[in-house]
């Protein structure tokens, strides 16, 4: 019996399963999510040293915006929404220069102004970035698709070791809880039956979590003491304020997250078998773009497609726009329920950290797939991979290495999704796209850029 996985069809993108797989499958994408999507409100929340009260209500602010930045996605709404099975959620390229405009004078209503503008910026740039698609082939696609996976697969090795600045990082209990995560979903995608194999992960997590809690890695105590409902006001940190710094910097966040939202876009349609011409991957920026202006009225910060969920889907074959919807509709009960939002937190990050190994690597492993449909013989394509992949891993093996940089350099740079992506285009350009020789080898310039293709 053949083990070949069958050829994804169009039609299993728009399919609705049964209500209680819906949700089960939903909440799986949440859970593989989750710490990331609350990492920037975190991360920004304690530069500013907010209360606890604040905190917590940027982060409900932030899952509720997820939802429906979510379901804008999946679902659409006239041209926005790229209507593929996309998990959204604030981006860390924007982490570093919001902490500087949080702390140096401007606060959150200087935040929310430049992220309210550039969200409009994305809008408006959407059907002009949707043009340039044809500077998106398999080699500048499969790429990026590589350098995401790789990107992300620190961040899962982190949390399976603690959490980074935990006293117990790097603890051979924490390792191995993660690689229990990771066994027991290894094993369910191996033995178990089809619908138990979709759900692997979220099993996982939660046999992992219920193990977790007798050995003291985690405790549900904090649930009793989270408000049962709360909502989101707009501006309720104050009126946004308009900083000339704060929008050109967030304007340039945007454009490296259209950037990063552009291969995503691609690796799931490829992942879904749906043709991503321009007007779809137009529509899936412009609905970014609107994201990222609900998120200034609404108290969070600028949104993009989330990789992990990417290859969520690669790794459970589980292709349904309206799952992922079902999960967007979850982060808005949890973002609308706080309650609830602090059950999923109790998750331990070890127990995240061993489910995310798998689905980051399932990531790289889609990036290397698509970059076996491009000829590498007798052209440079082999060269650009190298040299596009060498700069992506550049901040993700030195992470410091752009500190003494100006702010809108590392605001590029210090993603490696973003430098890799960047690199990979203007490599393609330069060995595929501009002719050679004074003009000289202009048809073997184009017979080299079809064999990117």
């Amino acid at each position: 019996m053949s083990n070949d996985t069958p050829k994804p069809t169009k039609a299993q993108v728009d399919q609705v399963p049964p209500w209680g797989q819906l949700a089960a499958l939903g909440f799986q994408h949440v859970l593989a999510m989750y710490a990331g999507a609350v990492a920037v409100p975190l991360i920004v929340g304690g530069a500013m040293k907010l209360p606890s009260a604040d905190l917590a209500y940027l982060i409900n602010a932030d899952l509720l915006i997820s939802g429906i930045a979510t379901l804008i996605q999946c679902i659409g709404v006239w041209r926005f929404g790229v209507r593929m099975p996309l998990m959204q959620g604030c981006t860390f390229a924007a982490v570093s220069p919001m902490v500087i405009i949080a702390t140096t004078g401007g606060g959150l209503p200087a935040i929310y102004g430049a992220v309210i503008l550039s969200g409009v910026m994305v809008v408006i740039l959407a059907p002009v970035f949707g043009r340039l698609l044809r500077f998106f082939p398999p080699l500048v696609t499969g790429t990026i698709i590589l350098i995401i996976g790789i990107s992300l697969l620190p961040v899962a090795v982190n949390w399976a070791g603690g959490g980074v600045g935990a006293p117990t990082f790097g603890a051979p209990r924490n390792l191995a809880l993660a690689a229990g995560v990771l066994l027991v979903v290894l094993l369910l995608q191996r033995f178990a039956p089809p619908f138990l194999s979709r759900v692997s992960v979220l099993l996982g997590i939660v046999i992992g979590t219920l193990v977790a809690i007798p050995l003291g890695f985690t405790d549900f105590s904090k649930v009793g003491d989270a408000p049962l409902f709360g909502i989101s006001t707009p501006f309720h940190f104050g009126l946004p304020t308009f900083e000339l710094g704060a929008i050109v910097a967030m304007m340039i966040v945007m454009l490296v997250t259209m950037t990063e939202t552009s291969g995503s876009i691609l690796a799931i349609g490829d992942l879904v078998d749906k043709k991503v011409d321009r007007v779809v991957l137009a529509d899936g920026l412009r609905a970014d773009g609107l994201s990222t202006v609900l998120g200034g009225i609404f108290n969070t910060f600028p949104y993009t497609a989330f990789g992990q969920n990417v290859g969520l889907i690669g790794l459970t074959k589980v292709r349904s726009r309206f799952v992922v919807a079902a999960g967007g509709a979850i982060l808005v009960l949890l973002g609308l329920v706080p309650v609830l939002g602090e059950v999923v937190a109790a998750v331990p990050l070890p127990v995240l950290g061993g489910a995310g190994i798998a689905m980051f690597g399932t990531v790289a492993a889609y990036g290397v797939r698509t970059l076996s449909q491009v000829s590498f013989k007798d052209n440079s394509n082999f060269f650009i991979v190298a040299v596009a992949l060498g700069i992506g891993l550049v901040p993700v093996g030195a992470p410091t290495i752009y500190e003494a940089f100006p702010t809108w350099f590392r605001t590029v740079m210090d993603s490696g999704i973003a430098a890799g992506s960047i690199a990979a285009i203007l490599l393609n350009l330069l060995f595929n796209h501009l002719p050679s020789k004074n003009g000289s080898d202009a048809e073997e310039t184009a017979d080299v850029a079809r064999s990117a293709r």
